[in-house]
Formats: structure tokens, sequence, C-alpha cells
């Protein structure tokens, strides 16, 4: 399709209309400036997560405990095997008050009950079997064990054994030794035996003595489980989770060397897996992203309280993995809501950095990952600019390309629903197709299809393919402005349409500049019409008033600031519609969405859009 006038045809327009901060035509020719040079960040080197060279003892070890021989054969062949025990009591940092656990939710643990994301259940009335159909949530609480964190920051250690020991009872009773379900996938059990671990004084010193062989029998049972089926993870992050709890196990269990090593192999190899080259999780989720921070910096504290060093690659990894989370940080300190995930808090995010002892700054272009990021003055834009994640990696897979995210300050303005991974708690599990369709993320919409087709289970079909991004700085005037620019792919074979969208932050963060276009995927477009939506699901506690000519909406915010929308072009009217967005203590809010809406030529279209801060 022949553009003849620019993607922003206001540049002799009044300055509260859209129009081209560069000057040029953002799609058909250069910018003014220069490319701006992306930051520099580590990429990975696969000498990094390589197996590490160790003495011919160490090889043997490895390969006979691969093959089979027992860990304690191995340790000391002429004498009977070790009782079962801990070596070592592990500190974690992210454990106890300031750590990563909900405060709220081991109060109430100790009170009788559950609190998974505000919903209660009474221990008294949980079904632990493996029989049981638990929500996600409720799963990963219950099977594994991170309930042990929550308790740990609400109390001293004397007044939660009680409880500890109870839920733990309970689920031994009901989870017997070759038990099948829900609880023995490889990352549960990783989890499960990672928290038994590092929590062992909340449930070994209590008033019950006889829970405390069946605890550490069931550790060595969990390890040894782990070790013959890690192999068969159900992803790259599952398995990395499995051999990170081999090795705890082999640092902190008896006889443990040869697993020990046998782990650290696998977890090297894991962790060269799990993550894309600027060291973003393969689901693209920011959740997965803290799970991932998490697991190592235990892993760190499980070598710290043998006295070992961990391997080096531990810390590279830290560092690898902090920046492309802080590339989802608003200016409110909390993370934005993609693939799945609600808007983390800022507490939980400034408790895991702390953890990590990693200081890095945000890293602006995650090419892989897929996230881009920029900000001006006190503006905060975060941009997906790639596929959702492959099949074989989706958790929650989000149909959320060339969606965005954009604050002021500690306001929200423009965001995406979230929060598909917590339902089961306050999010109803009814909607969770529903938040991860791309209609629950501020982005172009036709036909009301799915860029990315959403299945069950957290599963994704086809759709986007490619993408194309690109970013430079841009000038006009006296002002400048960064440019990011991606299409995507998900419309080409059912419409014949590319989705192109340009985006652009002004130098002082008071205007976002942006443009959605549909160009035709082959020479000639197809004929007729089809219908168009361009969301913007606007962030919590703003009020909003359409103009009369239906062109534009105010928008007040809480801090007394007033920013308008304004469409160019000439298809599309504005309107006002509900929404709802999943806060970070996963509570569903009811918010409003502006939509640009109506019919356009199946040979393309270009439709300019104005947020500006007045006054």
């Amino acid at each position: 399709m022949e553009r003849e006038q620019s993607a922003f045809p206001f540049d002799d327009a009044a300055d509260d209309e859209p129009h081209a901060l560069a000057g040029a035509d953002p799609v058909g020719r250069e910018p003014v400036a220069d490319t701006a040079p992306l930051e520099s960040s580590r990429a990975l080197a696969l000498a990094d997560f390589s197996v590490p060279r160790t003495g011919p003892l160490d090889a043997i070890l490895r390969w006979a405990y691969r093959v089979g021989m027992s860990p304690s054969l191995l340790a000391s062949p002429l004498r009977k095997p070790s009782k079962p025990r801990l070596l070592a009591t592990v500190d974690s940092p992210l454990s106890g008050e300031g750590g990563l656990g909900d405060r709220g939710a081991g109060m109430a643990l100790r009170a009788g009950h559950f609190l998974v994301n505000g919903v209660r259940a009474p221990i008294a009335q949980m079904d632990f079997g493996p029989g049981a159909r638990l929500t996600p949530p409720f799963a990963r609480s219950v099977h594994g064990f991170s309930w042990l964190r929550d308790l740990s920051t609400c109390a001293p250690r004397e007044h939660c054994v009680a409880v500890a020991e109870r839920v733990l009872g309970a689920w031994l009773d009901a989870n017997p030794e070759g038990t099948k379900g829900p609880a023995w996938t490889v990352e549960r059990a990783g989890q499960r035996l990672m928290a038994w671990l590092i929590h062992a004084p909340n449930v070994l010193v209590g008033d019950r003595p006889a829970l405390r062989p069946r605890l550490l029998e069931a550790m060595a049972q969990t390890a040894r489980w782990l070790d013959r089926h890690v192999e068969s993870a159900e992803d790259r992050f599952g398995a990395l989770t499995g051999w990170c709890a081999i090795v705890a196990a082999g640092l902190l269990l008896p006889d443990g060397r040869a697993r020990r090593v046998y782990g650290e192999a696998g977890m090297l190899r894991a962790l060269g897996e799990a993550v894309s080259d600027d060291g973003g999780v393969l689901s693209r989720s920011p959740l997965a992203q803290m799970d991932a921070i998490a697991l190592l910096v235990d892993l760190a504290a499980c070598y710290n309280a043998v006295g070992r060093a961990p391997p080096r690659a531990i810390e590279t990894m830290l560092g690898l993995l902090v920046p492309p989370l802080l590339t989802l940080r608003h200016g409110d300190g909390g993370l934005g809501s993609w693939q799945g995930a609600a808007a983390t808090p800022a507490a939980t995010i400034e408790a895991l950095l702390a953890a990590s002892g990693v200081r890095a700054r945000p890293a602006r272009d995650t090419s892989h990952w897929g996230y881009q990021m920029a900000s001006a003055g006190r503006s905060v834009l975060q941009f997906d600019a790639a596929p959702p994640p492959r099949p074989r990696h989706a958790r929650f897979g989000c149909a959320s390309t060339l969606a965005f995210e954009f604050s002021h300050g500690d306001q929200r303005i423009v965001v995406n629903c979230g929060g598909a991974e917590l339902a089961g708690g306050q999010v109803p599990v009814r909607i969770e197709q529903g938040l991860r369709a791309t209609a629950a993320h501020s982005t172009l919409v036709l036909d009301d299809a799915n860029s990315t087709a959403i299945l069950i289970k957290g599963q994704i079909g086809k759709g986007v393919e490619e993408v194309d991004v690109t970013r430079s700085m841009v000038e006009s005037g006296k002002r400048k402005a960064e440019r990011l620019e991606a299409s995507h792919d998900g419309y080409a074979s059912r419409f014949g349409l590319i989705h192109r969208r340009i985006l652009m932050l002004s130098s002082d963060g008071g205007e976002l500049r942006g443009e959605d276009i549909l160009e035709p995927a082959k020479k000639r477009g197809q004929r007729g019409k089809i219908g168009f939506a361009i969301r913007f699901h606007i962030g919590p506690h703003i009020e909003l008033r359409l103009a009369e000519d239906r062109r534009g909406a105010g928008l007040a915010l809480p801090d007394g600031s007033y920013w308008q929308l304004r469409l160019g072009g000439v298809e599309g009217e504005l309107g006002i519609e509900e929404s709802l967005w999943v806060d970070g203590e996963g509570r569903p809010q009811p918010i409003q969405q502006l939509v640009i809406e109506g019919l356009t030529s199946r040979g393309g279209g270009s439709f300019p859009w104005l947020l500006k801060k007045m006054g």
C-alpha cells in the first residue's frame, strides 16, 4: 500500500494535535537523527554454564551416580549408610521479616487458614491428596510448601512450629512414597524439597518428635525421585528447579558429594537453557523471572550454610536475570502486567533485589526476552515487541504482542489487565483465558480475534511468528523523542494484514505519540472492510470524560494532573468501556478503557493518536 503522507499527518497542526516529532515518515524513511546506541549488556556465553572442570574423582562420581550407584556406596563403600539428618541450617535472605513471604498469609496460617491471593481455605478442610483439584495458586502453596516462607515472616520460630507440624503431618499422611499426582511434577517436587531444606528448623524442633524422621525420610525420598525424573521435566524452567533441589540435597543431606557433583552439572546446563541470551526466562513471565532469581538466591544460601563457595555461574546468572526484570518496573517501583503476571508491588521487588546482591540498571532493550523500555522525565513506557513464548515454554501465554504500558510518576496511566497466573484466587478461573486475550491488553485488535490463539491450561497456538523492531532518537525543532517501532504478522494469514505500531516518547515525558498501521501482507491488499478496535486500558483511580466530538478524552489523575488522548486521521470513534485490572495482591479492580473502534479497509489503514499531559 503506497502512502503519500506522514504516518502522523499533523506536522502543521496546532500543538495539541497528534503530529510527527521527527518531521519525517516513520514508516518509509529514515529518522532525522542517527539510530541511538543501545545500552550494552552482557549476553549469555556458553562457557559460563558448561560443566565445571573437576578432578578425575568428581568425574567418576558424576558418571557413577548418573548410572544409578547409591550415594552412600560412592561416599564410603565399607560402612553402613548414614542415617538421614541435616548437615547445616540454612539462613536464606528471602526468609523471615523483610523477605519474600506474605505476612498476612502467615498470620492466616496461625489462625488456621491458608490465604492464597486473597482467598481463605481452612487447614482442617484442605484436601492434600493427589486427587484434590486445587487451583494453580493453591497447588503451588500447598504442594510446593511456599507457605513455609509466609510463616517465617509473621512471628518467631517457636510460635510457628505447631502450625508447620500440623500442615506437614497432614500432607505426609496424604502423599505416601510413590504417590502420583499434581504434587509430583519435577518443578513442584523441586520447590517442595528446597522449602523443606531451607525451613527445616520450623518443623524439626517441635513437640512431635515422630515427625522428624518422617520428614527426613521424605527429603531423601524426594531427592531420589528427582534423581530419576528430572530429565523428564515439563519445561526447562521446571528442570532448573529440579536440578537446584538436587544440588541442595547433595549439600545438606549425608553422603551427598556424588549427588552434588551430578546435580551441579545438570544445573549448569539447565541455567544455560532456561533463559534467553539477554537474561530473560523463556516463558517471558515476570513472575517466572522472579522465581528464577529467588531459586538461585536460596541455592547460594545452601552453599554458604555448609561453607562452600557457590559455582561462579550462579553469580553470573543473577547478574543476567536482574536487569531484564528492572525493565518492567514502573515509576511506583512495581512491575508491569505481562504474560499472566499481575502488578507485583514495589516492596516485593525491593526485597528480591536486596537478597540477590545485584545492583544494576534496567536493560532498556531486551530483544530476545522481548520487552522494550523507554523513560523520560517521570514517565516510563514498556512495549511488548516480540512474539508470545513458544508453546513448549508458555505457562500463562498471552497474545500481547505490540501492547504497551505507560506510567507517569507513581500513577499507571495505560495498563494491561494481567493476573491470569493468579486465577483461582480472587481472580475467577473462568476468566483466565480472557485475561490472556489480545483484548485484555493495550493494543489493536482485528475483528475481535486474538493475534495469537489462546488455548486452555496456559497454552497458546498459532499466530504471531515474526516481529521486527527498531528504536531510534528523533528530533523536531527543539524537542527530541525516543521512537520505538515494531510490527507483527499475527493477522497476516487470516486477514492479510500486518500490524505495525510506532510509539514516540518526548524527552520531557509529557507526550506519548502513537500510530497503529495496518499494511497488506502481500503486494495487493484485499477488498472490503474489517472491524478494528484499539484499546487503552486506563489505570486505577483515573476519571475519564469523552470530548463532545468523540475524537478525544480527558484523564484526571489522582495526583491532580490532567492528560488528554486525541485521535488523528479520519477513521474510528472513541468510546469508554468497562475493564478490570489485577493488582499486586491478586485482587481484580474495576477500571475503564478507552477504545478507538470502527471499520477500515482490508487494504490497510493508519490510526494516529496522542496522549499528552496538559498544563
